[in-house]
């Protein structure tokens, strides 16, 4: 009955964890949950290792007690006595140790026999790397031995270290108390016993319930269950007591070890990210084995799943959580598809919070930097494509004559956002191609000042009259525009309207500033500049400007952003585009180069353009304006932000004051939301 139950319940097993059909069942529990590959036996596919197998001399006679009856185990009944033959050359009459890792289903009369006269035998199983054990079933044709230890290694067989140890008295034999009267302990008497002479069983269970594991992916189940190696040291044999009794064969030939199977159940080891397993070898044969290399999933890698995949490396690699049946899947690095691989760094996570800690390997399409995120040195950024594309970054076109041996903006020849290059003295232009205005002789050492009181030929030097072939404006925006006649009149009357010598506008240097007087947009109260409704307010350093025939075009540098509206303004290089000149011929406001202003203006987001007109609020920035404007981040009427500035002193009560007010210092500059322009919010 024993034998009958025993193989009931290794079939139930096998359709449940084996292949086939109830394979099925298995195909996505990985998916967002830890998991694990089925229950299988280690030993199928695998020959043990023994010191001895009997016949490999010659032929032997042993002899053993067959077909006993099912009785108590202290009752005995020897039932009938059967010798048979050995030779290792005979297929017939070979025992070989291939024959306790057979079907046990489809054979289950073979088994492996140990030469006779032998005291100590070793039967050892040694896998091609790890797997989890979860139980072991040894099934003796001999009487089961007296004294027995089964270990694992988990290093290849170079270390050992016992699951248990078996005596019919473990106090005597192992100094260690049995676990039929102390619970957890390593050692038994429970499967010792020479009754049956025959079909005698050995069980071990890794998981008994005085050592369950929470976790069966943590470091104490793999302390407990993996192994490389399994061995069963046979120390001591016992007789059948129907010796004694019936003395009918030598007694030499009852001296051997004989196991009709060993079952080792368990398992390939995937640390939770992995369900299913393939050959370690791909060559090697896949019938009915269970394989130790993990199909793996959650973005890990390795035999093991032990790592992650070569791009998911952002955060450190967790084994699955069997308790919380969290997978804890690799996170993919930002790399925007410049790089195949990224790795963890330390320092990195820490510094981000423990949120990410990867650094992208070897940027390519000229891009570099942790994610891949920016153009190496010789190339900018083409904001026309997405950072993942190809071509994000263009090389530099600087001219060589013009462009100055030396590297400005870190290291980069030329500026890696807009790729504009860094100049020779009296050099200009995007690429270092031209002289300034003011400047001749473009050449390996840059250009030469003119020796004129107005412009020269960029060429030759020689002095110019008039100023209808500058392309290029240095210095303020707000001069004299020469290109615009005046009508007759005198000096106590107002010049008549004038009229354009030619159809394009255009600007130059300003020569006489004190001739262009511009009437700078004032702003008193607080509900004044509300009206005005300006589109973005900005700190801005005015860089230089451009003349592009049409229109003029700014160059400024930002480096504050208190308002934007519909376009995005970012604390970077942009333009600005005046539309205001004055009827004596300026532009308005004057914006002079190297300065900073404070500038609130409209925009034209269908052309992307920041506008300055007369309208305009244009002023010198100051350092008190920066010390006194204070950002009310107070989000009021559909919770979105507003902001003006305010000027003069006296006290506001807004709603979420509470009813009270607030003083306001004299020149102070205030940010607020602007809904306090709206009637009944300001009382001033």
């Amino acid at each position: 009955m024993a034998a009958l139950g025993l193989a009931l319940i290794l079939l139930l097993e096998s359709a449940v964890s084996g292949s086939g059909e109830a394979g099925k069942f298995h195909t996505f529990r990985c998916d967002h949950h830890a998991c694990n590959p089925p229950v299988g036996n280690l030993a199928t596919g695998r020959i043990p290792i023994t010191f001895t197998t009997c016949g490999e001399s010659g032929t032997e006679l042993s002899c053993f007690y067959v077909d006993q009856p099912a009785l108590p185990s202290n009752t005995l009944n020897c039932g009938h006595l059967q010798c048979t033959k050995c030779n290792a050359q005979q297929p017939n009459n070979s025992h070989p140790p291939s024959s306790m890792t057979d079907n046990v289903f489809i054979t289950p009369s073979t088994w492996w026999q140990s030469a006779p006269g032998i005291s100590r035998e070793e039967v050892r199983l040694d896998f091609e790397t790890e797997f989890y054990l979860t139980h072991v079933i040894v099934v003796f044709k001999s009487p089961r031995p007296a004294a027995m230890i089964l270990e694992r290694s988990q290093d290849g067989g170079h270390t050992w270290r016992p699951y248990k140890y078996f005596a019919t008295n473990c106090t005597a034999t192992f100094g260690l108390q049995d676990d039929l009267t102390e619970e957890g302990s390593l050692c038994t008497s429970r499967y010792s016993d020479a009754i049956p002479c025959t079909r005698g069983e050995v069980i071990y269970r890794a998981l008994t319930p005085t050592n369950q594991i929470a976790d069966p992916y943590g470091p104490e189940a793999q302390d407990l269950l993996k192994l490389t190696n399994l061995r069963l040291l046979l120390l001591k044999r016992q007789d059948c007591p129907c010796q004694g009794m019936r003395l009918l064969e030598k007694p030499q030939r009852f001296t051997h070890y004989a196991i009709y199977d060993l079952i080792v159940r368990g398992s390939c080891f995937c640390n939770g990210h992995g369900e299913m397993c393939r050959p370690v070898d791909e060559m090697g044969d896949s019938r009915n084995k269970v394989h130790g290399a993990c199909v793996c999933r959650h973005h890990t890698a390795g035999l093991h799943c032990e790592k992650c995949l070569p791009l998911y490396n952002d955060q450190p690699w967790k084994p699955g959580d069997g308790k919380t049946n969290q997978p804890n899947e690799c996170k993919k690095c930002r790399c925007h598809n410049h790089a195949d691989s990224c790795h963890f760094d330390e320092d990195v996570w820490l510094s981000s919070g423990k949120r990410r800690g990867g650094i992208c390997d070897n940027c390519r399409h000229h891009t570099e930097g942790r994610h891949c995120q920016k153009c190496k040195s010789g190339f900018y950024r083409d904001w026309s494509k997405p950072m993942s594309s190809p071509e994000v970054c263009k090389p530099c076109s600087c001219q060589p004559l013009g462009s100055s041996n030396e590297t400005s903006h870190k290291g980069f020849p030329c500026h890696p956002k807009t790729g504009y290059c860094l100049c020779k003295p009296g050099v200009a232009g995007p690429h270092c191609d031209r002289c300034l205005v003011g400047y001749w002789g473009f050449g390996g050492n840059g250009c030469r000042p003119c020796n004129c009181s107005g412009a020269c030929d960029p060429h030759t030097g020689a002095c110019l009259s008039g100023h209808e072939k500058e392309p290029f404006l240095h210095i303020p925006v707000g001069g004299q525009i020469p290109d615009l006649v005046q009508g007759p009149g005198n000096d106590s009357e107002e010049p008549e309207p004038l009229r354009w010598d030619g159809q394009e506008q255009g600007f130059s240097a300003l020569r006489h500033p004190e001739k262009c007087v511009c009437k700078e947009k004032a702003v008193g109260k607080v509900r004044d500049f509300c009206q005005m409704k300006y589109a973005y307010v900005i700190k801005a350093k005015i860089l230089s400007a451009y003349d592009k025939g049409t229109h003029a075009e700014v160059w400024v540098k930002v480096k504050k952003v208190l308002k934007s509206g519909q376009m995005k303004i970012s604390r970077s290089h942009q333009s600005i585009y005046p539309e205001s000149w004055t009827h004596r011929g300026c532009t308005c406001p004057i914006l002079n180069p190297g300065t900073d202003y404070l500038i609130a203006g409209q925009e034209d987001p269908k052309n992307s353009k920041l506008l300055v007109n007369m309208n305009s609020l244009v002023k010198p920035w100051k350092v008190y304006l920066g010390k006194q404007c204070y950002k009310w981040k107070i989000r009021i009427y559909h919770w979105m932000p507003y902001f003006v500035i305010y000027y003069g002193e006296g006290k506001l009560e807004a709603p979420w004051f509470g009813g009270k007010g607030a003083d306001f210092g004299p020149r102070c500059c205030y940010l607020l939301p602007e809904p306090v322009c709206e009637p009944g919010f300001l009382h001033q």
